[in-house]
């Protein structure tokens, strides 16, 4: 009998997001974090129930947007970051990248309600979205592995995004994110 090396022979999944724009076709602009209005988004899981959290983060003024979702799906994805973008100013939402879970895969349906750009990291690679990884750490200070989502209010959810928006932050000058958000939409608003 022939015995099988442990993962050798473990395929690779497919990526099941139909019409995914791969992060390669961005614009170059948004790499240099220059111009407001470029976010990274991202889902933190619980293994303790379904719930999920959803965290939108701006790269330039690296400004957090964190909502709880009861289950993390396509719809209830696509529902909380399309009522958290509609309302900007079309200047203050250009690009959304997202990783490949199959929570994005209403990409298209958020595009054509905000009109913003989706693009996809490559499989495996999260320092593309890094602003993003960097920010879901921070969430996890207080929010450690563990933690049931689904016993998380929205007040909890709020002191959080509060916290950190309102954090000096080394790379912006010493300012907090609501600072240089602000000076942003005011400029450009």
């Amino acid at each position: 009998r022939k015995r099988w090396h442990k993962g050798l022979y473990r395929r690779q999944k497919k990526t099941k997001i139909p019409n995914r724009v791969s992060i390669d076709q961005r614009p170059a602009l948004v790499q240099d974090r220059e111009q407001f209005g470029h976010w990274e988004g991202d889902s933190l899981v619980s293994m303790k129930s379904k719930a999920a959290l959803n965290s939108l983060v701006e790269r330039k003024s690296r400004l957090l947007r964190l909502t709880g979702v009861r289950q993390k799906t396509a719809n209830h994805t696509a529902r909380i970051v399309i009522q958290h973008l509609k309302d900007l100013p079309l200047s203050a939402r250009r690009t959304l990248t997202l990783d490949n879970g199959t929570e994005n895969t209403g990409h298209e349906l958020i595009t054509s309600k905000t009109n913003i750009q989706c693009y996809f990291a490559q499989p495996y690679h999260s320092w593309e979205r890094g602003t993003n990884e960097n920010t879901n750490g921070l969430i996890r200070y207080y929010l450690p592995k563990g933690t049931d989502f689904s016993t998380i209010t929205k007040q909890q959810l709020q002191f959080i995004e509060n916290r950190l928006n309102n954090r000096p932050r080394k790379c912006l000058g010493f300012k907090t994110p609501n600072e240089v958000a602000a000076s942003c939409v005011a400029l450009h608003g």
